[in-house]
């Protein structure tokens, strides 16, 4: 898969992943589900992925690259809901009649939007931080950093969002267990998909630079 490429064409590659896996987040993270007895927001779905790149950029190309990569995706994504506003804002025909289920889905209230983007912010930048901090302990413990790195990015990133997000829309015993259920469900699915983030690390780290 990688073997025609250098690092920087997978570099590019990997920013523009990552950035359209955070608009479709931002999108569908208003809305919750039910996971047996826990309630999730449906960003979950989604948002492991973000971090699985954000591991594979943080380890192969360094916490600088990987926070250009994070405060570009945090660009993108304000640009995505500026024009969702508006285009919600423009007059619709009248034969047009999902403009108002238009505005329901894209139009996130703003309580919901500063929740995303501080969680994101915070969440992604700590897990790139931590990965490359473990790294300088040891460098031939990717699991243990890949796992460390995103129960620390994700647990953040469950706090800031659901507080932000949530807190007086829910009993407080709900809210916690939203937060704790969150973080775990991302980071046990970043273990199960463990070796295919090792195998894309390694196989990363073997491509000529340019």
């Amino acid at each position: 898969m990688f073997e025609n490429l250098t690092k920087t064409e997978l570099y590019a590659m990997l920013t523009g992943v990552f950035t359209a896996c955070l608009i479709v987040s931002n999108i569908i993270a208003g809305k919750t589900f039910d996971f047996f007895s826990f309630t999730l927001p449906c960003g979950v779905v989604i948002f492991p992925v973000i971090y699985i790149v954000n591991d594979v950029l943080a380890e192969v190309y360094g916490y600088q690259k990987a926070r250009n990569v994070i405060l570009l995706g945090f660009f993108m994504n304000l640009v995505a809901v500026i024009c969702y506003n508006i285009t919600i804002l423009l007059p619709a025909p009248v034969f047009f009649e999902n403009s108002q289920a238009f505005s329901i889905v894209l139009g996130s209230t703003f309580r919901l939007l500063v929740a995303s983007f501080v969680a994101y912010l915070a969440g992604s930048l700590l897990n790139a931080k931590l990965m490359v901090h473990l790294k300088g302990w040891d460098e031939d413990k990717l699991f243990f950093r890949c796992i460390v790195s995103t129960l620390f990015g994700e647990g953040l990133d469950a706090i800031v969002f659901i507080v932000i997000g949530f807190l007086g829309t829910m009993p407080l015993e709900a809210l916690l267990l939203m937060i704790v259920a969150q973080a775990l469900f991302k980071t046990v699915y970043e273990i199960i998909v463990f070796p295919v983030t090792r195998t894309v690390i390694f196989r990363v780290k073997r491509l000529p630079e340019v």
